[in-house]
């Protein structure tokens, strides 16, 4: 019965969640493109759980690019006001929009110039009608059996918010490197923090192989490390290329129907990227993941100014998946 009742507030909660999709509109948009064009911050006030909720969001918006903060409807009443500029956008968050504390202030809201927003179950409410824009955030029902405690409304509120971020995150342009200059200590921010030559693997940990070699050669070689990739050098250890998984999959693909096709009748020069993206060892590691993220790959060969191979990154290994190792560590 226990389990049960668990799986049953789950199961509302997530309905609630998915039932939001159907209420997303022009509201949403004009709100995100408002925030985007706003010079001020997204001041964000409620009050009970609905201020708990918004101060979530707040934390959200503040690591993810956008400048947010809370703002107590009561204590606004008693001085807090003064740090609300005419630039700000407001929003408001009340599940029923009938909430006496949040109500009574938006006069004054209005009355500096901010625009206004509601994020309300209650399209009708007193709160809604004061708002330029209004979120619906509403469900049908609390998990609660008594319909007393929000439940399902907190989290709709809670997604909504999520949502608003996370489509800021796109249109802002907001990048990892961002992320890391708003969380120095965090486990993401400290590697990010780090040098390209601590992170990456180098000697005989680096998958390779030299200019000329059978693609059979250059398979056993990926197999062997499992890195996704290997790197074509010269006799002079000169980085000339680098295939990866992607790579073999296009050459299969190509030779459709495969039968008879010999790995040995080809040179990875008929496979290659030449030329690859590269960086030098002393970046930090966050100029590595921008590099990744601008040409959507996964691995990039460490060589100095001339070239020469030095070692290699895996994006895995920037963002903390597995153990994460460092060069001293490493054979």
């Amino acid at each position: 019965m226990i389990i049960e009742e668990a799986v049953n507030v789950l199961k509302q909660e997530a309905e609630s969640i998915l039932n939001l999709t159907e209420k997303i509109g022009h509201d949403f948009e004009e709100m995100v493109n408002l925030i985007c064009n706003s010079t001020g911050r997204v001041i964000i006030s409620g009050i009970g759980k609905s201020g708990l909720i918004g101060r979530k969001i707040v934390a959200t918006l503040s690591s993810t690019g956008t400048n947010a903060m809370f703002l107590h409807p009561v204590e606004a009443m008693h001085g807090d006001l003064g740090m609300v500029t005419k630039d700000d956008i407001f929003i408001a968050i009340s599940n029923s929009g009938e909430t006496p504390e949040l109500n009574i202030l938006l006069p004054s809201i209005r009355a500096l110039g901010c625009s206004m927003i509601a994020f309300t179950g209650n399209l009708t409410s007193t709160m809604a009608k004061k708002c330029d824009l209004v979120i619906d955030t509403g469900v049908e029902k609390e998990a609660c059996p008594l319909g007393l405690a929000p439940t399902c409304s907190t989290t709709a509120q809670l997604a909504m918010g999520d949502a608003l971020a996370v489509v800021l995150i796109n249109k802002k342009g907001f990048k990892t490197s961002d992320f890391k200059r708003s969380h120095p200590g965090g486990s993401l921010g400290q590697r990010l923090s780090c040098m390209v030559g601590e992170l990456m693997y180098s000697g005989s940990a680096i998958p390779r192989v030299e200019s000329g070699s059978s693609m059979t050669t250059a398979v056993k070689e990926m197999e062997k490390f499992r890195l996704g990739a290997v790197l074509i050098l010269d006799k002079n250890n000169t980085l000339k290329g680098i295939i990866t998984d992607g790579d073999i999959r296009h050459l299969i693909a190509e030779k459709t129907p495969f039968t008879g096709c010999d790995f040995d009748s080809f040179t990875v020069e008929h496979v290659m990227t030449f030329d690859p993206h590269v960086i030098l060892p002393d970046l930090p590691l966050y100029d590595a993941l921008n590099i990744m993220e601008k040409h959507q790959i996964t691995i990039l060969p460490v060589t100095d100014s001339e070239k020469h191979l030095l070692g290699i990154l895996h994006l895995h290994d920037i963002l903390g998946k597995g153990t994460l190792k460092f060069t001293d560590h490493k054979s």
